[in-house]
């Protein structure tokens, strides 16, 4: 295909990553260099008709608007807010590291800043969601492929039920279920015999039922995609393992999985850049003092009477970068495979 064709092919993609991708993703960065202008205070007198006054101190709404007018954006900060508490906290970290405490203790301190227990949790989300869901999508596949045509239909409807509910009422659902009044928290305290057992009031069993939540929404994805890629795998290839003797285990270890590995690097991308950025279960279960992530603390920026921009600016950019991190490892191995093949 000749230059000029290719590039009048890829012209309108190319338009459309630079107005909603690129664009987008420059403004946040440098609205993450501003934080917001400070409060300009004045004392107010006030005076009753019939004697004495009182002082108030109140914000200057003309100096206020006045700040804004001149500077939009707000007061230029540079990386001050990447640095500061709410964020890598470089001071408070080597403070604590400071300190010469036990290995535990530190730990402890660090998480409890807020930008590391909401990137402890998002972590956490991702590389235990990631790999369950996965391997249950893989068996659902392979349960639902060996199914009479007749039963397929159904069985895939009621598998992609998870995927069909939106995902703030799905965790809303589930949030129910597990409340002391639900079935499965009413089960839960039957079956331990504790009429206190809340799963909401330990963090360890709000993490779990985030974590739950997570591998059955996610699983429906990786069954679509593992169960079309099982259409594929070439049918003598099968057979010959079967005469050679191979077991149903040999053939989904040595012929079925290397066949999917692919799409398994695909499902792996997908998902982990999804569940890099948990948000819904969050809110669905309001676990925000149990469990945060870095979507959650951008929303908590912008929520509210005060919105701090250039906070959730700075959120967003460690996020990507964060996704960057997370995706180069399988990014490289995806390269290298592609590399090998060609040769």
């Amino acid at each position: 295909m000749p230059h000029k064709t290719f590039f009048a092919f890829i012209l309108p993609s190319l338009i459309a990553m630079i107005l909603f991708i690129a664009l987008p993703i420059v403004s946040v960065v440098v609205q993450s260099l501003y934080v917001e202008h400070p409060r300009v205070l004045v004392e107010v007198q006030n005076c009753q008709p019939f004697g004495g006054c009182t002082t108030e101190v109140r914000v200057d709404t003309a100096a206020m608007a006045e700040l804004k007018a001149s500077a939009p954006m707000g007061q230029f900060n540079g990386l001050g807010t990447y640095f500061n508490r709410g964020h890598l906290a470089f001071s408070e970290v080597g403070a604590i590291l400071a300190t010469n405490s036990g290995i535990g203790d530190i730990i402890s301190r660090i998480y409890n800043l807020p930008f590391y227990k909401a990137l402890a949790f998002t972590l956490v989300f991702c590389f235990v969601v990631t790999p369950l869901a996965m391997t249950l999508g893989f068996a659902i596949a392979l349960a639902v492929n060996a199914l009479p045509k007749m039963t397929k239909g159904p069985v895939i409807f009621f598998s992609l039920l998870p995927m069909i509910i939106t995902p703030l009422v799905g965790s809303l659902i589930l949030y129910w279920m597990i409340q002391p009044n639900g079935i499965i928290g009413a089960s839960l305290q039957h079956l331990f015999n504790d009429p206190t057992l809340s799963l909401r009031q330990s963090p360890a069993l709000t993490w779990a039922s985030l974590l739950f939540y997570g591998v059955w929404t996610n699983a429906p994805f990786s069954f679509v995609v593992f169960y079309a890629g099982l259409q594929t795998v070439p049918g003598d290839t099968l057979e010959s393992a079967m005469i050679d003797g191979a077991s149903r285990w040999e053939r989904v270890r040595y012929v079925i999985i290397p066949h999917l590995m692919p799409l398994a690097t695909f499902v792996a991308l997908v998902q982990l850049m999804d569940n890099f950025r948990v948000f819904e279960p969050i809110v669905g279960f309001s676990a925000e003092a149990n469990a945060t992530s870095l979507s959650w603390m951008i929303f908590n920026d912008l929520s509210g009477d005060s919105q701090l921009f250039g906070s959730a600016g700075a959120t967003s950019v460690l996020t990507i970068v964060g996704v960057i991190i997370l995706l180069t490892p399988v990014l490289i191995r995806t390269w290298r495979d592609f590399n090998h093949k060609v040769v």
